[in-house]
């Protein structure tokens, strides 16, 4: 298996692109801090792949009905912010050699995540790698969100590939089985470990991390 068997490539964002995850808890518990509620890092452990709806759910069922989300938006979107200017946001290992592998290549790719285009594009930015990933297919392109394969099949028309022709990259259970259920070559890279059993054992192939699958050449 190369590269070369596949027609292009479709990568997450966070947890495989962006090591953005632990600055949205830390914004996420500052702001839960000030509004009078505690969040665990356990709380965090178990949001990775949910779509912005149901970390709602969520987070209403660990803080109570009186859960203000509109001030938890604000508050925790300012307090994200300034953590990202002082720190940046890390790009993950093996991210940049794949893209330049697949540039030499002219293997086409794009992102397909759960989160917002403006969202997407600020992060990414932000990392200073939005030149690298101009093809975003984010969550108002579909109508259901992963663990549903609509984003995986959307990204796909966009590339104007076959999805079994596709290798797709994801860190979360909720990605893979998108992934899984589109059809497409699915490599497990999980951002949290230990690694989910269930992610693996879906996944044709699981990585530490993106550098493991450049061997293939």
């Amino acid at each position: 298996m190369t590269l070369n068997d596949f027609q292009a490539v479709i990568f997450d964002l966070d947890g495989l692109i962006l090591d953005r995850e632990p600055t949205y808890f830390a914004a996420w518990q500052r702001a839960a801090t000030q509004m009078g509620f505690a969040l665990p890092d356990t709380f965090f452990s178990s949001l990775s792949g949910h779509s912005y709806k149901e970390i709602q759910a969520l987070l209403k069922a660990q803080c109570g009905q009186q859960f203000d989300f509109e001030v938890f938006h604000r508050l925790s979107s300012q307090c994200w912010r300034d953590l990202v200017l002082r720190q940046g946001i890390v790009v993950k290992r093996g991210v940049l050699n794949l893209v330049e592998r697949l540039n030499a290549k002219n293997i086409p790719y794009c992102i397909a995540t759960n989160s917002p285009r403006a969202n997407a594009l600020e992060c990414l930015t932000l990392a200073n790698i939005a030149a690298l990933f101009p093809c975003i297919v984010a969550r108002e392109d579909v109508i259901h969100a992963k663990p549903m394969p609509d984003i995986f099949l959307k990204a796909a028309s966009v590339l104007n590939v076959d999805v079994t022709a596709c290798v797709v990259f994801e860190d979360s259970l909720a990605g893979v089985l998108a992934a899984s259920r589109a059809g497409a070559f699915t490599v497990f890279v999980p951002s949290v470990l230990p690694a989910d059993s269930e992610a693996s054992a879906l996944a044709h192939l699981t990585l530490a991390h993106l550098d493991e699958f450049l061997i293939f050449g």
